[in-house]
């Protein structure tokens, strides 16, 4: 049984790390980060960073993949798409530094790949085209395109200096990615 006083310690660590990893990622950049400039930077032990994560991409790792999984919120089916995809802005808010040096010129195309991935895997559930790809040019298509849109809207954001609430950007790219989503369930023939 985990005691209070060490949960305490484990959020503290990965506070540090994480913070150290963004400082470090606007200063040299993604790909010159070491872990061992990390917990130097933190002040924590290479011990203490290995027992939370294997490496520089599991610790960036972690972190999208609790925002995803609160972006997908699996286990709340009371929350509409636009309320979560809000809420994955008002993550993206809380965590700016994180995303603009990850997203950002010093960032990480392995991060922004990793993130394309995850958003077209998630839109594909709000597609209704013919999975045998009779209708579309196949149909990996529309999922890489929808991602493409909704990972620009993030980045322009981020690169803007978010000059939109998280809840105004989240329905404008909504709405951009339901266009699209209303097209290619229009699909019924290939286009000519």
């Amino acid at each position: 049984m985990t005691r209070p006083g060490e949960n305490l310690r484990v959020r503290r660590t990965q506070t540090l790390l994480r913070g150290a990893l963004v400082e470090l990622i606007e200063e040299r950049g993604f790909d010159k980060v070491t872990v061992g400039q990390v917990t130097e930077r933190a002040m924590v032990s290479r011990a203490s960073f290995y027992r939370n994560y294997r490496d520089k991409y599991h610790l960036v790792e972690q972190i999208f993949d609790e925002a995803m999984a609160e972006l997908l919120d699996a286990a709340d089916g009371s929350r509409s798409p636009l309320e979560r995809w809000v809420g994955f802005f008002e993550h993206i808010d809380a965590c700016h530094r994180f995303y603009g040096a990850l997203l950002g010129r010093k960032g990480s195309p392995w991060f922004a790949d990793r993130m394309r991935t995850a958003l077209a895997s998630m839109v594909t559930t709000h597609l209704e085209v013919p999975e045998d790809g009779a209708a579309a040019p196949g149909p990996a298509l529309v999922p890489a395109v929808l991602a493409a849109v909704l990972l620009q809207s993030v980045t322009w954001w981020l690169e803007n200096g978010r000059p939109l609430p998280p809840r105004e950007i989240a329905t404008r790219s909504a709405r951009l990615a339901g266009a699209l989503i209303a097209e290619a369930n229009g699909w019924t023939a290939p286009p000519r």
